[in-house]
């Protein structure tokens, strides 16, 4: 039934204000007494799944983008995130939404499924599942090729309202923060609720194996070689690998490039609700 609601809800258009947006393999984790930030939100899932984590004493809400590269561990991080905000007496119970994935023709989404539930099953504390709009829930055909009804959820943390969303504004450093992801990081944790701060990296890579060759590829092969569901991406999926694989060709070993001092690049809400890259010196 609350999948049944969610999919009958047309995706919000969530502007960059008060948002804190999230890719894939990041987590972000805040409560309601933030002043900068009150929405989290992550979209552009096929078979990866959007995973919700609240506290309801507390409020203190995680949300993250999973593909199932390490869903164990993956929400053992969220679990303790939420955790470490939310004070061990107070009452309330942790809830848990999952959304995504789609019934792909390799069952990548059914196997994120599976993973995530038995993750979840296997945590010492109750998690109480709210939402479950995954997979067959949140499939649908169009002339025998099936795609996800919902590719994006936000979360507002101070209602804990969940709704589909769609974001116009995917930044910061949304090339350098893909390329992270492109090259095989593990799950990040973008942000320090304490700080109210947004932290990217430092990250480190290699060269990218035959970059210049992926770049000379057409759209299709992009689609069909680098995408786990080439039929049901997102439109600007492909103009998105391209630009990823543009900066990892620009900045082949990011130790000298983009973190020389070894130092993130630090971000902080200004007083109209937008990023603002702050010194790391100020620190």
């Amino acid at each position: 039934e609350k999948a049944k609601l969610l999919r009958s809800q047309p995706a919000q258009i969530v502007e960059p204000k008060g948002l804190l947006y999230v890719q894939q393999r990041e987590f972000a984790v805040t409560t309601p007494k933030d002043g900068s930030v009150s929405i989290l939100g992550s979209d552009d899932a096929t078979t990866c799944h959007i995973v919700v984590l609240r506290h309801t004493g507390s409020g203190a809400t995680c949300l993250t983008h999973c593909d199932g590269s390490d869903t164990e561990a993956e929400v053992s991080l969220i679990m303790s995130s939420v955790k470490s905000l939310s004070n061990s007496s107070a009452c309330g119970r942790l809830e848990v939404h999952l959304v995504g994935g789609f019934n792909d023709d390799r069952q990548l989404s059914q196997k994120l499924t599976n993973q995530l539930l038995r993750a979840f099953d296997l945590q010492p504390e109750d998690v109480h599942l709210v939402t479950f709009c995954v997979t067959e829930l949140n499939d649908r055909e169009e002339q025998d090729t099936h795609f996800p009804i919902i590719y994006g959820i936000a979360v507002n943390v101070k209602t804990a309202e969940i709704f589909p969303a769609t974001f116009p504004d995917k930044g910061p450093d949304e090339d350098l923060r893909s390329a992270h992801v492109l090259t095989g990081a593990p799950l990040t944790n973008i942000y320090d609720a304490k700080t109210e701060q947004l932290r990217i990296g430092p990250y480190f890579w290699g060269p990218f194996p035959h970059v210049d060759f992926w770049l000379e590829q057409d759209d299709a092969q992009i689609l069909q070689n680098l995408s786990t569901s080439p039929l049901a991406e997102p439109p600007h999926f492909v103009s998105h690998i391209r630009a990823t694989l543009t900066f990892l060709k620009e900045h082949p070993f990011p130790s000298r490039s983009l973190f020389p001092d070894r130092k993130p690049r630090i971000y902080k809400k200004n007083e109209e609700g937008l990023w603002e890259q702050v010194c790391s010196d100020k620190i």
